[in-house]
């Protein structure tokens, strides 16, 4: 994490706008519902700081803690949260109407790999000028890579035109923990 990220604005102490609020010590036993001052003055008298958790309540919530421990621990869920994100991506592979058998067989073998690294593999058939009154071309060129890859994924969106371009998604298939 940079020094620009910061954790969601906070307010603490003074920078607490609501008139009254719900306050918590550091023990967890609720005090009640008294003004920011009072809550302060409380969390001065103890050497920490008075933090809002819970401005979205009705009355704010509000906790005695350290403040600066309470920073730490927010930074650190979120970098184990962002942990453990999987982030896919979507890799393009293109074809022709006319793409001969070594250059199908080259580019399918190259989808596989995508596919068992963990990515999606977007397949597009481009047609230019006249092709495109031949789209069974291209259809039959995006089925018969479904069915070869049917072992290392699985189509995540069937054969589509859009423009000049035919195109079908294949998602990596999910891995069984046995």
């Amino acid at each position: 994490m940079n020094r620009r990220e910061r954790v969601p604005s906070v307010r603490v102490n003074e920078r607490i706008r609501a008139r009254e609020i719900r306050v918590i010590d550091d023990e967890g036993t609720q005090l009640g519902i008294m003004t920011p001052q009072k809550g302060c003055e409380i969390a001065r008298g103890k050497g920490l700081d008075l933090v809002e958790v819970a401005p979205q309540a009705t009355p704010p919530v509000c906790r005695i803690i350290n403040f600066g421990k309470y920073q730490y621990e927010q930074k650190k869920k979120q970098k184990e949260a962002k942990a453990k994100q999987t982030v896919i991506t979507v890799k393009e592979i293109k074809f022709r109407p006319g793409t001969d058998d070594h250059d199908y067989n080259f580019k399918k073998n190259h989808a596989a790999k995508i596919l068992l690294d963990g990515d999606k593999v977007k397949a597009t058939v481009h047609f230019r000028g006249r092709e495109i009154t031949h789209r069974e071309l291209g259809n039959a060129l995006l089925v018969r890579l479904e069915t070869d890859l049917a072992d290392a994924g699985a189509v995540e969106v069937r054969p589509k035109m859009e423009g000049m371009n035919m195109f079908i998604i294949l998602a990596p298939k999910k891995k069984s923990n046995n």
